[in-house]
């Protein structure tokens, strides 16, 4: 059994992890490889293949859960759980990034950044793909995360 990754080795098997799910068709509520994912499959599918195990979290969401009334941040709350924060503008390959539509909605999409300006995500109507980070983007950037660095890594595939 392999020992710990240090971070920069951890960040190296997030995006490769990532990048084997390109191509995936989008599917909302799926997280299997190849088959079909929405933004939060992905992720959880990444961390997955990371960590060895599917995280626990709430699959019955609908397509337009953050524009509902009184929804709150639950998307940022769940990733405040499990992930530790790091300052917009700050962000490396490896990292969670969490994106808002609008202002006056939660924030409802995920990507991981895969390079410099790239990132890897899912978005409906197209399968998951590594694409820039243009300034589109950046400005609906809500929040970023960088996985959790503990334990052996070596379930990573």
């Amino acid at each position: 059994m392999a020992g710990p990754l240090s971070p920069d080795p951890l960040r190296m098997a997030i995006v490769a992890a990532a990048r084997r799910w390109i191509g995936t068709p989008y599917r909302h509520q799926a997280a299997r490889r190849g088959v079909g994912c929405d933004c939060l499959g992905l992720v959880a599918g990444v961390w997955a293949d990371v960590y060895g195990a599917m995280p626990d979290y709430d699959r019955s969401y609908s397509a337009d859960w953050a524009e509902s009334a009184g929804a709150g941040e639950p998307l940022l709350g769940a990733c405040k759980a499990r992930c530790s924060a790091v300052f917009v503008g700050d962000e490396q390959a490896g990292d969670l990034l969490v994106f808002r539509w609008s202002p006056h909605v939660a924030a409802k999409h995920l990507a991981i950044m895969a390079a410099p300006a790239m990132m890897i995500h899912a978005r409906e109507r197209h399968a998951v793909c590594e694409t820039a980070l243009t300034h589109w983007w950046k400005r609906r950037l809500a929040a970023v995360f960088a996985f959790p660095f503990h334990g052996d890594f070596s379930a990573a595939r």
